[in-house]
């Protein structure tokens, strides 16, 4: 089970993604995003799909290329976010889960769940300040959940493989700020985007 308090960061972290999205409504879907050629359909599609990736890994089916395509939106994507964030959590949250190892076919390796769970955290913070901020909204982190996130971002290698084509996080960036700044910089993403 996971209890740990990086466990309950992540938890957090999903939750947030999902107050962020709730505000999305039809009309918002074809705004831009801080995701390089991403609307929020397609942001909201990825964000969907990689619950589903993680959930399955967690459930030991992570190998199965097929658990990571994106799917088209249906006709109430939100909600079908919100059941896919259900669905990660409790995969996450199942006894012995973590303590077996998550294959990630979408990133082509295998590595121990408690470090998967650091994967999913830093891409939620990260996509929920994305949708926030493609709506115009404000994105705060809890400070227990910033410290976390900072330090998994802080760790991510900065090297050659940022600046291939789909690569998760882009290079990062130079700056300083609040500790929601310095996550994004750390990931290639400006705080002050759109600017």
């Amino acid at each position: 089970m996971l209890t740990t308090e990086l466990g309950q960061q992540h938890r957090r972290a999903v939750l947030d993604s999902v107050t962020a999205v709730n505000r999305i409504k039809p009309t918002d879907l074809g705004r831009p995003t801080p995701c390089a050629d991403w609307t929020v359909a397609d942001l909201l599609a990825h964000m969907t799909v990689q619950h589903h990736g993680f959930a399955a890994a967690a459930e030991g089916d992570g190998a199965n290329p097929a658990v990571w395509q994106v799917r088209p939106l249906g006709p109430d994507p939100v909600a079908e976010y919100r059941d896919a964030a259900e669905r990660v959590l409790a995969a996450f949250a199942a006894e012995g889960a973590l303590e077996r190892d998550f294959a990630l076919a979408e990133f082509g390796v295998t590595v121990p769940g408690r470090r998967a769970v650091g994967f999913h955290l830093i891409d939620y913070v990260v996509h929920g300040w994305d949708v926030a901020r493609a709506l115009g909204d404000s994105y705060r982190l809890a400070p227990e959940l910033a410290e976390v996130a900072l330090g998994i971002a802080l760790a991510v290698p900065d090297d050659e493989s940022r600046g291939k084509p789909g690569a998760p996080f882009g290079p990062g960036l130079p700056g300083e700020g609040t500790a929601l700044d310095r996550i994004l910089l750390a990931l290639g993403r400006s705080p002050h985007w759109p600017a």
